[in-house]
């Protein structure tokens, strides 16, 4: 008998420390996260056409800084880091989110098509009523939840299965990409802005757009730290997420709702961004685990950082020539799509 106690708190100091181990590491990729975050913010504004010593940042950032380096930093190259930061957030949140309500290790609210209802509804807004720019993200956030329903709808046959809803949300997002074009045709003088709209890219953003963003960055972080709890009872199946009280219903609608509410924030500052909400919180699922207190975090972080750095490179690879960040997104992230299509099937 005390042979068999004895077992048993050996086993549990066992656990125990095996629970420790995993927290330690968690939080060790945590701040790998934040310093690759800092590390994307110096480098994306000290790169480009002029360059900029950390110093000068430094000074800029605390009221030192004088002449046409300082105008640089604060006029062009901060707010253009920041609304790249937030973006990332934004899109990485969303995608984590969404891949725990749906279920499925693809879902990306570009490739489901939130992002294209999200676009559509700001595009006709932007041309309909150019004058109401406060309200892009507003027009966004029902275009996304609009499509979300959608998509909701036609992948329901006896529940919801994950290659439905991707194959749905593919037919979706085809479907309002087409109109989205047709605004274009119908539009040709302002085909140039709108190609770029469509494409993501971060040229001439400032600190306007950090203003339309950063409250919804905010918000979104907070409930979305809130639901984690929620999101973990979700992935123990729906029968015991309701033996544990859960209202599972309720929490994918307000947890879809979050999820539409960030990408349509990030759309509407930047456009079509794809793949970061794909990529980075299966990156951080690999290296933190499944466990979405420390998941969304980490996504958060990483996201911030990957558009960051993806940035930079993207406007000073080519320079002259500055190439939308959405396209190497997309170079990256269709390979990493098809690879975790084929695993699922």
């Amino acid at each position: 008998m005390e042979a068999k106690e004895n077992g048993k708190a050996l086993d549990k100091r066992e656990e125990q420390g095996t629970t420790d181990a995993s927290r330690m590491r968690r939080l060790v990729f945590l701040l790998l996260f934040s310093a690759l975050v800092a590390l994307g913010f110096i480098v994306s504004v000290e790169m480009g056409s002029v360059p900029i010593t950390t110093e000068e940042i430094y000074a800029a950032l605390f009221g030192n800084g004088a002449g046409t380096h300082q105008q640089i930093i604060m006029n062009i190259r901060l707010p253009r880091t920041i609304v790249a930061a937030l973006v990332g957030i934004n899109l990485a949140l969303s995608g984590a989110i969404l891949q725990a309500i749906m279920k499925n290790p693809l879902a990306d609210p570009h490739i489901i098509g939130i992002s294209s209802g999200a676009g559509l509804a700001a595009v006709l807004l932007m041309l309909a009523f150019p004058a109401l720019e406060y309200l892009v993200t507003p027009a966004a956030f029902l275009g996304a939840m609009g499509a979300a329903c959608v998509i909701y709808l036609l992948a329901w046959k006896n529940g919801i299965r994950p290659v439905r809803i991707i194959l749905a949300g593919v037919a979706v997002s085809a479907f309002l990409g087409a109109g989205i074009s047709a605004v274009m045709i119908f539009n040709s003088d302002k085909v140039h802005g709108a190609l770029m709209w469509m494409v993501g890219g971060l040229a001439t953003r400032s600190w306007p757009h950090v203003g339309i963003i950063y409250p919804y960055t905010i918000v979104g972080v907070i409930l979305a730290m809130i639901g984690a709890k929620h999101l973990n009872i979700l992935q123990l199946g729906d029968e015991m997420a309701k033996g544990l009280g859960l209202n599972v219903e309720l929490t994918r609608i307000v947890m879809t709702a979050l999820a539409a509410l960030l990408a349509a924030s990030a759309v509407s500052v930047v456009g079509l961004l794809g793949f970061v909400g794909l990529i980075v919180p299966h990156a951080v699922r690999l290296m933190i685990g499944s466990d979405y207190r420390y998941l969304l975090p980490g996504a958060a972080l990483l996201g911030a950082a990957t558009v960051m750095l993806s940035d930079t490179f993207a406007r000073t690879a080519f320079a002259p020539t500055e190439l939308p960040v959405g396209i190497l997104m997309a170079v990256f992230g269709a390979p990493f799509f098809l690879f975790l299509l084929r695993r699922e099937l």
